[in-house]
């Protein structure tokens, strides 16, 4: 495999699975805090949301490739806006890549995660709700495969996921239609979530 893509909601588990699988697949992983921090593109223009994840996403897409010119497999990216994931059929075509979409099917389950997080990220249970019911709802995009962590341990989760990793074949040449935005959620613009 080329790429292992991980998407889901804030709190479910996106960090801890790109960790165990890095150690068993011996690999690299990616993820948008890595950038470098910055203000803008000049010291003059204001800095928006958007601008602020584009340039999040390209510098992303830019490790991913260039660990993969040095010879890299299995280089896990995780920790994007979810709007993102639309993008990753257009920008990896020709890769051989997988999606691994972490939903709960189990509200309480995941709130609960959120609210142990080791690193006391952003708690909204609110907007939590929102999109985990939007990933919940979305027919899997090329190459996306959907794990539900409801009543599963992080070795369970890790299991599932191990075992799509090692048992699909992705399309690499396929007809892709980008899904309209308000599929997704996003940080950026929320989508009418808030």
């Amino acid at each position: 495999m080329d790429f292992i893509f991980i998407t889901g909601t804030s709190g479910i588990g996106k960090s801890t699975l790109a960790q165990n699988l890095m150690q068993i697949l011996k690999t690299v992983v990616i993820e948008q805090h890595m950038v470098p921090e910055f203000i803008s593109r000049d010291g003059i223009e204001k800095m928006t949301g958007e601008l602020e994840e584009l340039t999040c996403w390209e510098n992303t897409k830019a490790m991913a490739f260039c660990f993969h010119r040095l010879g890299y497999k299995n280089i896990i990216i995780s920790d994007m806006d979810d709007l993102r994931t639309a993008d990753i059929p257009v920008d990896f075509k020709g890769y051989k890549f997988l999606t691994l979409k972490l939903v709960c099917s189990d509200l309480h389950q995941i709130q609960i995660q959120m609210k142990n997080r080791p690193n006391h990220g952003l708690i909204d249970f609110e907007l939590q709700e929102k999109c985990n019911s939007k990933n919940l709802n979305r027919q899997p995009l090329v190459n996306e495969h959907t794990i539900d962590i409801a009543g599963l341990s992080e070795k369970a989760v890790l299991h599932a996921a191990l075992e799509i990793v090692n048992s699909k074949d992705p399309l690499i040449d396929y007809e892709y239609t980008k899904p309209p935005k308000d599929l997704f959620y996003s940080w950026v613009i929320s989508n009418g979530l808030r």
